[in-house]
C-alpha cells in the first residue's frame, strides 16, 4: 500500500501545495479584511466619539469609549484566536491534507461563530448604546433647553441692567459735556467780546491818531502853501532884482564875495580893487608867481536871456533874443579882456563869474562857440559851482607855496633833531655800559655774600677745625 500510495501522494503534493497556497491566500485576505474592518470600526468609533462628545459631553463619551475598548478587546481576542488557529492549521497542514481541511473547516466554523457572536454582541451593544444615547440626548436636550433659557434670561437681565447703566452714564456725561461746553462758550464769548472791545479801542485810537496826523499834515500843508506864497513873492522880487542891471551886479558881487571869503585866506584876495588903467575890479585873487593877480568880474548881461524864456514871445523873437544874448556874452568877454588883462600887472587871463547856474548851462549847452571865443580871449567863464573848484585849486597852490617857504625851517629843525638823537644815542650806550658793569658788580657781591654765609653756617655747626686762620674773605679783595 505504501508503494501504491507513493505515486498518489507525489501526484497530490502539487495539489496540496496549491491548496495550501490558496488557504494561505484566503487567510491573508481574511486578515486584511479584518484589519480593514478594524480600521473602519476605529474610524467609525472615533467619528461617533467626536459627535457624541460634541453632543453629549464626557459622560456619554466615557460609555462609548468603554464600548470601544470592549470591542477592541474582542477584536484582539479574535485576532489571537485567528493567530492560534493559523498556527494549528500550519501544524495540521504539515500532518496531512485531511487534517488541514478539517482544521480549516473548524477554523472557519470557529471564526464564523466568533464573528457572529461578536457581531451579535456588537449589535446588542449598539442597540443599547443607541437607546441610551437617545434617552441621554432627550434628557440633555431638555436640560440644555432649560439651561439655555435660564442663561438667556440672565443675559437679558444683565444686558438690560448694563444698558440702563450705560444710558445713565451717557446721560450724566452728556450733561457734564453740555455744562462744560456752556462754560467754554461763555468764556470764549467773554474773550471774544474783550478782544473785540480791545480792537475797537485800538481802532478808535488809531483813527484819532490818524485824524490828528491828518490835521497836523493839513496844518503843515497850509504852512507850506504860505511858504510857497512867500517863495513866489521872493522869486518875483529876485526876478525884479535880476532885471535891474545895477541890482543884478550887486547880487553877483555879494555872491562872489561870500564864495571867496569862505575859500581863501584874507591876504589872498581884494574886493573893489583899482587897477593902474583906472578901472575898478570886483575882485582880484593874489596868487603866487608866475600866475600873479587874477581879476574876477561879477557883472553879466541877462536882459536878452530873460527875453528868450518869456512865454508870450514868438519863435522869431526868441531866435533874435538868442542871437542878441550870444552877442552880449561876446561883448562882455571883450570888455573883460580889454579892461582886466594888463601886461606885467595882472595875469594873462581873467575870470567871468556868472551868478546863475542856468545861464552857465545855457552858454555851455547851446553856445559852445562863445565858450571857445572866450578861451581864445583868455577869459574863463565860471559859475558858483565851478568857481569853488577854482578857489580850492588856488588855496592848494597857496598852501604849497607857504610850505615851500617853511622848508628851510623844517630842515633846520630836522638837523637839530638829528644832533639831539646822536647825543641821546651816545648817552644811551654809556648808560648801557654802566648798567652792565653794575650788573657784574652785583653778581660778584652776591658771590661774596654766599661765601660769607657759608662760613657763618659752618661756624654755627661748630665745625671750628675747618675754619681758616685768616678772616673769611681776607684774601678776597672784591
Amino acid at each position: 500500500m505504501n508503494s501504491e500510495s507513493a505515486p498518489v501522494l507525489s501526484a497530490l503534493i502539487p495539489w496540496l501545495f496549491a491548496a495550501l497556497v490558496l488557504v494561505f491566500a484566503g487567510l491573508v485576505y481574511l486578515i486584511l479584511r479584518l484589519r480593514r474592518l478594524e480600521h473602519g470600526r476605529e474610524t467609525l468609533a472615533e467619528e461617533l466619539g467626536a459627535r457624541l462628545e460634541s453632543l453629549f459631553g464626557h459622560q456619554q463619551l466615557h460609555f462609548v469609549r468603554e464600548l470601544q475598548a470592549a470591542s477592541t478587546t474582542a477584536s484582539d481576542r479574535v485576532m489571537d484566536m485567528v493567530a492560534g488557529e493559523t498556527d494549528r492549521l500550519r501544524e495540521r497542514i504539515e500532518g496531512g491534507e485531511l487534517a488541514s481541511r478539517h482544521a480549516l473547516q473548524q477554523l472557519h466554523l470557529a471564526f464564523v461563530g466568533q464573528l457572529g457572536k461578536h457581531q451579535e454582541g456588537t449589535a446588542l451593544r449598539l442597540a443599547e448604546l443607541a437607546g441610551a444615547i437617545a434617552a441621554g440626548q432627550e434628557k440633555l436636550r431638555s436640560e440644555m433647553m432649560a439651561e439655555t433659557l435660564k442663561t438667556l434670561s440672565e443675559h437679558a437681565r444683565a444686558d438690560r441692567e448694563l444698558l440702563q447703566g450705560g444710558l445713565k452714564a451717557a446721560s450724566e456725561q452728556l450733561t457734564h459735556s453740555i455744562e462744560a461746553m456752556n462754560r467754554t462758550v461763555g468764556e470764549r464769548l467773554e474773550a471774544i467780546t474783550g478782544h473785540v472791545n480791545q480792537r475797537l479801542d485800538e481802532g478808535f485810537r488809531k483813527t484819532n491818531e490818524t485824524f490828528t496826523s491828518v490835521m497836523a499834515r493839513l496844518a503843515t500843508i497850509d504852512e507850506a502853501q504860505k511858504k510857497i506864497g512867500d517863495l513866489t513873492t521872493n522869486v518875483v522880487s529876485l526876478q525884479e532884482l535880476l532885471g535891474d542891471k545895477r541890482a543884478r551886479g550887486a547880487f553877483g558881487e555879494v555872491q562872489l564875495e561870500a564864495l571867496v571869503r569862505n575859500a581863501l585866506p584874507p591876504e589872498a584876495f581884494d574886493f573893489q580893487y583899482s587897477l593902474p588903467n583906472g578901472t575898478r575890479a570886483d575882485c582880484v585873487l593874489r596868487l603866487p608867481e608866475p600866475t600873479g593877480m587874477v581879476v574876477v568880474d561879477s557883472k553879466f548881461p541877462l536882459e536878452n536871456y530873460h527875453r528868450m524864456f518869456e512865454g508870450e514871445v514868438g519863435d522869431l523873437e526868441r531866435r533874435a533874443a538868442q542871437t542878441a544874448f550870444r552877442n552880449d556874452v561876446k561883448k562882455h568877454v571883450d570888455a573883460i579882456a580889454g579892461k582886466y588883462i594888463l601886461p606885467e600887472v595882472t595875469s594873462d587871463g581873467a575870470v567871468m563869474f556868472i551868478p546863475a547856474e542856468a545861464v552857465f548851462a545855457e552858454i555851455h549847452a547851446y553856445h559852445p562857440e562863445v565858450v571857445a571865443y572866450a578861451m581864445t580871449r583868455r577869459v574863463w567863464i565860471v559859475s558858483p559851482t565851478t568857481l569853488m573848484a577854482v578857489l580850492n585849486t588856488a588855496r592848494a597852490v597857496l598852501k604849497d607855496v607857504e610850505t615851500r617857504k617853511q622848508i628851510h625851517v623844517i630842515k633846520d629843525a630836522l638837523g637839530k633833531l638829528a644832533k639831539d638823537f646822536n647825543r641821546f644815542d651816545e648817552r644811551m650806550q654809556k648808560l648801557a655800559t654802566h648798567i652792565r658793569q653794575a650788573g657784574e658788580d652785583v653778581a660778584e657781591v652776591q658771590t661774596s655774600s654766599r661765601k660769607i654765609s657759608a662760613h657763618f653756617q659752618r661756624i654755627e655747626a661748630a665745625q671750628l677745625d675747618e675754619l681758616p686762620v685768616a678772616l673769611p674773605g681776607a684774601g678776597e679783595a672784591r
